[in-house]
């Protein structure tokens, strides 16, 4: 079966290779249009939230916010007050920010890979920048629908993470409280963020490039049902498609909160080498996907109206 598996991705693979080669001029073109987009809008509008991200983890934001946002975190998602960090940093960075600060505290020891992974099921979301602006502004032609369509993200990660609210909190909670990783210094924590961040940031900008250019010739047709496969696959690509109605209200809250292919892919490059599967994230982006297209569907008229 595992033969048979490789076999039948080699050959996909070939067909892949022999249609980039076919078309080199297409390809160059959605490349040097990809890396732009990157060097536009991707970079500016993640990196400083990674650089940031990285450094409140280190010097215990989490830990700082834990006694505040326990009595809500607690019995809400039964997770510790440090799983606050990696959801606020998420919902306002962006991915895959929220992913990346939930696998540090889990390699910190601050939470255990039970609470990480569900975590990880509703706490890496899309930029709010993206969604107001981009979206809202650029495909609307209003902020208020952009913001309509953050709270609606917003809505759908917070369901989504009741779902995954798991059992009992486990009895090393107090252990788990008593670590501290306030103990590096500001400018070894400074020199690490910068580091992690520009890691980070170059797997984005390669799987970002990678995928625009695979759903290009899907782009390129148009009609709705080429919007919903390249939404699935590439949130950036998307919005040339998008239609200022309902349904591209509906399919734009869809497809931000499912993320697309290319998102798990740089959520697995966050979470490799930390032992995190990422079939929960895979699920509860496909639930918060579910969630904000029955969300957008009810308040689209409000909304447009």
């Amino acid at each position: 079966m595992k033969n048979r598996w490789r076999r039948d991705a080699c050959l996909v693979l070939c067909g892949v290779l022999l249609w980039l080669l076919r078309d080199v001029q297409h390809v160059r073109t959605a490349a040097a249009r990809a890396l732009s987009l990157c060097a536009g809008t991707v970079i500016p509008s993640l990196f400083p939230f990674l650089v940031i991200s990285g450094l409140l983890i280190a010097l215990g934001f989490g830990e700082w916010l834990s006694p505040y946002l326990s009595g809500l975190m607690t019995p809400l998602f039964r997770l510790p007050g440090q799983a606050s960090g990696p959801l606020l940093l998420g919902l306002v960075g962006g991915y895959p920010i929220g992913a990346q600060s939930a696998a540090e505290l889990y390699q910190q020891g601050l939470l255990t890979k039970n609470e990480t992974e569900r975590l990880l099921a509703f706490c890496n979301n899309s930029n709010p920048i993206f969604l107001i602006s981009v979206l809202g502004s650029g495909v609307f032609g209003s902020v208020r629908a952009g913001v309509w369509l953050w709270l609606i993200h917003l809505l759908s990660a917070l369901l989504t993470g009741l779902l995954f609210r798991g059992g009992k909190a486990p009895a090393r909670r107090e252990k788990v409280r008593a670590v501290s990783c306030r103990t590096v210094s500001l400018p070894a924590a400074v020199v690490s963020s910068v580091r992690s961040a520009a890691n980070g940031m170059l797997s984005v900008c390669a799987f970002v490039t990678l995928f625009y250019v695979l759903v290009s010739p899907l782009a390129a047709r148009g009609g709705p049902l080429s919007a919903v496969l390249v939404g699935a696959v590439e949130l950036f690509s998307l919005t040339p498609l998008l239609t200022p109605d309902a349904f591209g209200f509906v399919l734009s809250a869809a497809c931000a909160g499912w993320g697309g292919l290319s998102v798990l892919c740089q959520t697995a490059a966050v979470l490799d080498g930390t032992g995190l599967r990422l079939a929960p994230c895979a699920l509860g982006k496909a639930l918060q996907a579910l969630f904000s297209a029955g969300l957008a569907l009810a308040l689209s008229g409000y909304v447009l109206g």
